[in-house]
């Protein structure tokens, strides 16, 4: 415990991924900040990681679920059992920088509208690589966005720290007012989308979003989902509609509705049948008819 220094929740999820998850945590053994908790919220993974994480890490709170509750059910769980004034969310495919959470926490000293800091996501196979430096806003036609910077060569071109649209889920540090005024993630959504619908209640609630270059965190992309995977074509796009479902209203969904029903829909079935992506296509179809029969509030 350190005087003055408001403790730090750092919540982090495993799936599967026991050995990923260790390489983080020997990361976090260069944390330079003095007041923090690390919670590990096991998403119900084949290989109980219990003995490992006992044995080589007992500084860690192990949370076991016997489901897979996904990024935002498994995320609300540690969330739940945090004693915090601030919640890391962070990948478990992630490696952290000694003084990212000093860096994370100034803008929340500095402005009291802030409610979640993201710092500068950079690849760990390319350490000189950006994939994040904040969000440009969802398109409100499309449903789609962009991360500044993704795919830069980092040479201080994104390095003014600045407001921005939405966190990034795979790091994202968030006082507890934004979790007692707004409420956790929208567990809908189960992964993919969740950071971007929370962010965007965050704001309407009327805090700022926060992007932290001085902090630096390494992500090992596309360790938990191939990109082309059949479940992300479920859950990106099922996601997407829902996002758009809860976030826009009147001329803006009208139009979207119909840049779905007129683009995205015959373009997906058509990409998915020259690929012979059979399952993709499925998903896909089961993605849309999910959206017709679920209400867009589940839980908040």
């Amino acid at each position: 415990m350190a005087a003055g220094k408001p403790l730090i929740s750092i919540i982090i999820l495993n799936y599967n991924q026991i050995d990923v998850t260790c390489e983080f945590l020997d990361s976090t053994k260069s944390l330079t900040y003095p007041n923090y908790e690390i919670i590990m919220v096991d998403n119900a993974s084949k290989a109980d990681p219990t003995e490992r994480i006992n044995n080589e890490y007992p500084e860690v709170r192990l949370i076991k679920s016997d489901v897979n509750l996904g990024f935002t059910g498994g995320n609300n769980l540690g969330i739940e059992k945090a004693n915090g004034e601030y919640f890391f969310i962070v990948n478990n495919d992630t490696e952290v920088t000694p003084d990212l959470l000093e860096a994370l926490l100034e803008p929340f000293e500095v402005d009291e509208t802030v409610g979640m800091v993201s710092p500068k996501i950079k690849f760990h196979a390319h350490p000189d690589t950006i994939q994040y430096a904040g969000f440009t806003k969802i398109n409100p036609f499309t449903g789609r966005n962009r991360a500044i910077g993704n795919k830069e060569k980092d040479e201080g071109q994104h390095d003014s720290p600045c407001y921005t649209n939405y966190a990034h889920g795979a790091a994202m540090l968030v006082k507890k007012e934004v979790i007692e005024k707004v409420g956790m993630f929208p567990d809908n959504f189960f992964i993919y989308y969740e950071e971007l619908d929370w962010s965007a209640h965050t704001k309407r609630a009327g805090f700022e979003i926060y992007y932290q270059p001085k902090g630096v965190i390494y992500h090992k992309e596309s360790i938990t989902m191939g990109k082309e995977s059949a479940i992300k074509a479920y859950y990106h796009n099922r996601n997407r509609i829902l996002f758009m479902r809860r976030n826009t209203h009147g001329l803006h969904f009208f139009v979207f509705s119909l840049f779905l029903t007129f683009f995205i829909i015959p373009k997906s079935i058509l990409k998915y049948i020259i690929k012979g992506q059979g399952q993709h296509l499925k998903n896909f179809l089961r993605a849309i008819a999910w959206n017709l029969k679920t209400p867009k509030y589940i839980t908040n």
